[in-house]
């Protein structure tokens, strides 16, 4: 009741700002009769209602003169009463028009044919506040927008016998009330249509059995009448207004309300408003966009989910104005605002909010984008081992958090798809990163939000599309690092209670020529013995050797273990010539343990956070991320056998004639003898023919890329998920950004590691040899360029953002002689000599790095 007198209260002030009191010598100064009251518009006007009804400002009584005119009018605008420039200035000022006309003050909701009209009026008289105070009351308010642009309802004929038989009976009754109940006839069947075809959409799970998504508002007529009114300013300040005023009455309405669960057509409000393809526009950035966002963010997740499947239908130049429209709010407020670690952008409620909005965009893009949701990795049969040991949350008393298993987006969750299901996207993934977040996020903090997981700090992990691979990548760091220091104070911990010896890290002593037997025995004892031991930080000696391991070491061991691996000679893998890249070989003598051992190989360098060079096609790290397989895969890893099978698809004569090929195939082993198999039972009987054809390349495809290499790749990944099953590596990376954490950048930018490298010990920028050095080294081949990464940091890959993210430091080491550069690579350090001449430094340095092997103590 409180409110609802409030509500009357503040429609009272502002009728007696737009229209006065009717007394031409009132002397109230708020009310729009007295002689010396300025003139607002319909929103000011609202503003100023809000304030008088705070401040219990002195409320005019109606003149006798204006009281028939008025008293009917908040009434009649009580349906939309919460938008308080739903009421329309009242003031004649055209006598040649009936004021239904120019006002047009019953009317609550739009349709395109409407718009069109009252636009026709207002041409014909050049005046367009009709139309601009119609925009305003509609387009702020959520009720009225509900039912604008409604589509025409297709009825059945046992509806069209039933509505003519009705339409006869009250016939007399529409001829005497034409006006109202030919605007009660266009909304609510359409209302009731809607609500009793919403009930079906809300399944999430069944995205691509429910087909095109419905809503009752016709998007066409919506976009049509956008751009007839958009191109003139004034109507469009109009629908910048509103949106000002609408937007914090919607959030209200869905944090406090449930309206979606009332009524599903809500959604409409978010439809309609998103349809304005100005809305990137500066003006809407400073107020405007930045509420609606809010509003939106706070819709239910089955509303999120059904415009996740609207927008997936609209295409790709829609899908990119709407991420142009929320990335381009995110950096006006970035670029606008002095963000730091004291003032987070974490904390700003319009970059949050739009990050929101944006994820529901980025689903739109993977449902509309080429799904493959069937071919599903099985999970391995036997889980990973738990230590026997307890963890340090346990023996505190604490349940671990991470039993509830890795973390799932309740988006995707209600979608039932992932974004690994997506082969290609309506846009690509990249033009949803925005780098001036990227660049003012402080990744600890967001991490920090990521793991705590409190609705009042919002963090950017929960939205990774919008984060760079660098900036993951950092956040992945903080997460091993993290996970490495519990398991090393669990490890103190046991040591103090049970007496245990101290063992904080994974210790991996190695004979440099057995370091395989060495590694495989030792890291197979930790699998079966405890497995937690896997997430310690490494920690790698070569016997007989005195280098010290922080973290070069551990970039060697890591480099040989995959040489002698993937050596063609050991015959676990394959080599491709043309490719470059090795596949499982399906009759490999190695026993599982071996796989099983470069999967666990794998997940200790993203681990660690080394770069491995290996070459893997992609279809492996889709692989690991829970995707099978497809003939589509072949391309990459099999390229000659894809491209037969791709001209048997194509080709036009008669298949089983011409090609004489059964659903049996052969391949040969280690030794070259040929083995059969058949793709189906009895296969070597069954002719591919034009009608199977599909089939057979489908059962081939399957084959190569999952049936046969069934038990190696089973032991590689549960190897490679002994030690990242707990990490949020799955729900941060796609299977691209997999291989890049693996194996590094392949472009090597010189120029970019020459900008950002420091020196120490002496030397500057502007050192005469420092300038030889940096020609010098430019002036490298491919492979000598990949000698001196090698010999500086222990990997001849860029990491992830390019050389330009590798912190380099030279430093002097003496004045000229005739020893050699020497390097630290734990810390990226080379220790350079003051050569003489530039010559002498050339034939120094290519020496060190040509023959460099192994660790010593300087």
């Amino acid at each position: 009741m409180k409110r609802a007198a409030a509500k009357h209260l503040i429609e009272r002030y502002y009728h007696q700002l737009t229209e006065g009191c009717g007394n031409e010598a009132c002397t109230n100064e708020a009310c729009g009769s007295s002689p010396g009251f300025r003139r607002m518009d319909n929103n000011a006007a609202a503003i100023k209602a809000l304030e008088l009804y705070k401040n219990n400002a002195k409320l005019c009584d109606p003149h006798p003169s204006k009281k028939g005119a008025s008293s009917a009018f908040p009434e009649n605008s009580a349906k939309g009463a919460h938008n308080f420039s739903a009421c329309s200035n009242g003031k004649m000022n055209h006598k040649d028009l009936p004021p239904s006309r120019e006002d047009f003050r019953d009317l609550n909701y739009l349709t395109e044919e409407k718009v069109y009209e009252i636009l026709a009026l207002c041409g014909e008289t050049e005046d367009y506040s009709p139309l601009i105070r119609v925009i305003g009351r509609v387009f702020s308010s959520a009720e009225s927008l509900v039912q604008s642009f409604r589509k025409a309802k297709q009825h059945t004929k046992e509806e069209l016998k039933s509505l003519q038989a009705k339409d006869e009976d009250k016939d007399e009754d529409e001829k005497e009330n034409a006006s109202g109940s030919a605007s009660a006839m266009e909304v609510d069947p359409d209302a009731a249509a809607a609500s009793s075809g919403e009930g079906a959409s809300h399944d999430g799970n069944n995205v691509q059995k429910l087909g095109p998504v419905e809503v009752s508002v016709d998007i066409d007529a919506v976009r049509r009448v956008y751009d007839r009114l958009l191109s003139n300013e004034k109507i469009e300040a109009a629908f910048l207004n509103a949106l000002v005023y609408l937007s914090p009455n919607v959030e209200c309405d869905l944090t406090y309300h449930n309206v979606y669960a009332a009524d599903p057509n809500y959604l409409n409000v978010f439809i309609i408003v998103m349809e304005n393809s100005n809305l990137h526009s500066p003006e809407y950035l400073e107020i405007a966009l930045p509420q609606f966002c809010k509003a939106m963010s706070k819709l239910p997740l089955p509303a999120l989910a059904k415009l996740a499947r609207l927008w997936s239908q609209y295409g790709a130049d829609q899908i990119r104005r709407l991420v142009e429209t929320f990335q381009q709010l995110i950096t006006y407020t970035v670029i606008s605002n002095e963000f730091n670690s004291d003032n987070l952008v974490n904390e700003d409620d319009g970059v949050v909010a739009a990050t929101k909005c944006l994820k529901i965009v980025y689903y739109a893009n993977v449902l509309g984008g080429d799904l493959d949701t069937d071919h599903n990795e099985e999970e391995d049969d036997e889980p990973i081992p738990e230590s026997s040991e307890l963890t340090l949350q346990e023996l505190l008393g604490e349940e671990r958090r991470n039993k509830k298993g890795p973390r799932v987006d309740p988006l995707e969750t209600e979608l039932g798809i992932r974004t690994s299901d997506c082969r290609k996207p309506l846009i690509p993934f990249e033009e949803f990163i925005n780098e001036p977040l990227n660049d003012v996020l402080e990744m600890d903090k967001d991490y920090t939000f990521f793991k705590v997981e409190t609705e009042s700090k919002f963090s950017f992990m929960t939205c990774p599309f919008i984060l760079n691979a660098v900036t993951k990548n950092l956040g992945l760091y903080y997460d091993n690092r993290i996970r490495m220091y519990s398991e090393r104070r669990i490890t103190a911990l046991y040591s103090l209670v049970q007496g245990q010896q101290l063992n904080p890290y994974l210790r991996l002593k190695v004979r440099r020529d057995h370091i395989i037997d060495d590694a495989l025995v030792r890291l197979e004892m930790i699998a079966m013995e405890n497995p937690a031991d896997l997430k310690k930080q490494l920690y790698v000696e070569f016997e007989g050797e005195q280098g010290v391991d922080e973290g070069g070491v551990s970039k060697e061991f890591f480099q040989l273990v995959v040489e002698e691996i993937f050596n063609p000679d050991i015959g676990m893998f394959t080599y491709d010539e043309s490719t470059k890249l090795f596949w499982f070989n399906p009759s490999s003598f190695e026993n599982e343990g071996q796989f099983t051992l470069i999967g666990i190989v794998l997940g200790l360098a993203i681990y660690n956070n080394c770069i491995l060079d290996v070459h893997f096609p992609m279809v492996v790290y889709r692989k690991l991320m829970g995707k099978k397989g497809t003939f589509r895969d072949l391309a990459d890893s099999h390229p000659v056998l894809y491209q037969s099978l791709k001209e048997l698809l194509e080709y036009e004569g008669n298949v089983e004639e011409d090609m004489m090929i059964t659903f049996q195939i052969s391949q040969t082993d280690l030794f070259g003898n040929p083995l059969m198999y058949d793709l189906k039972e009895g296969g070597d009987k069954i002719p591919v023919t034009n009608e199977n054809r599909k089939e057979f390349v489908a059962l081939y495809a399957e084959y190569m890329l999952n049936k046969s290499v069934e038990k190696q790749f089973k032991a590689f990944r549960r190897g490679f998920h002994m030690v990242t099953n707990e990490s949020p590596l799955k729900y941060l990376f796609r299977p691209e950004e997999i291989e890049l954490l693996i194996c590094g950048s392949r472009n090597l930018d010189f120029q970019a590691l020459e900008e950002t490298t420091e020196y120490d010990g002496g030397y500057s920028r502007d050192c005469r040899i420092i300038k030889d050095f940096w020609e010098t080294v430019h002036s490298f081949g491919q492979e000598q360029k990949r000698l001196f990464l090698q010999f500086t940091t222990g990997t001849d890959r860029a990491p992830v953002g390019g050389l330009g993210k590798l912190k380099m430091i030279i430093a002097k080491n003496g004045p000229d002689s005739d020893r050699l550069p020497t390097s630290h690579t734990c810390f990226n350090v080379l220790l350079l000599p003051e050569y003489s001449t530039k010559e002498k430094l050339r034939e120094r340095l290519l020496k060190a790095i040509t023959y460099a092997k192994g660790f010593g103590m300087l």
